[in-house]
């Protein structure tokens, strides 16, 4: 049974890049720094870069929790991420967007009023 993401790799054709952008628009340092695979810990998730084009199309999409999507979005925006579906609220105060990062992995975020992880 799944109980919370814990790690979202994106394919990425530079990896010095990715790891440049991924300190520009979440001001972190890797945890792990190796030229087969990068990874980030954000508050105990993995965000893994991994070199290479992915094997096959995927429809999925994780979705980070955000505190304000507005702000998310404009930030992501801002560092080069191109908007692949707009803020829409999908009701009860929940708002959900997705990007793209300038290697075309999704980046979905939502904001949930209600959630409250169990930590």
């Amino acid at each position: 049974m799944l109980k919370q993401l814990a790690t979202n790799v994106l394919y990425v054709n530079d990896i010095e890049q990715a790891k440049q952008w991924v300190k520009e628009v979440l001001d972190l340092e890797p945890y792990f720094d190796e030229p087969f695979y990068v990874g980030y810990n954000i508050s105990g998730f993995e965000l893994g870069l991994l070199p290479g084009e992915r094997k096959q199309d995927n429809n999925s999409v994780s979705y980070w929790r955000v505190d304000n999507i507005d702000e998310a979005v404009a930030l992501y925006k801002e560092r080069g991420a191109e908007l692949a579906e707009p803020v829409e609220d999908v009701g009860d105060g929940i708002r959900v967007a997705a990007l793209a990062d300038p290697f075309g992995n999704y980046i979905g975020m939502i904001e949930n009023p209600h959630f409250k992880p169990e930590i």
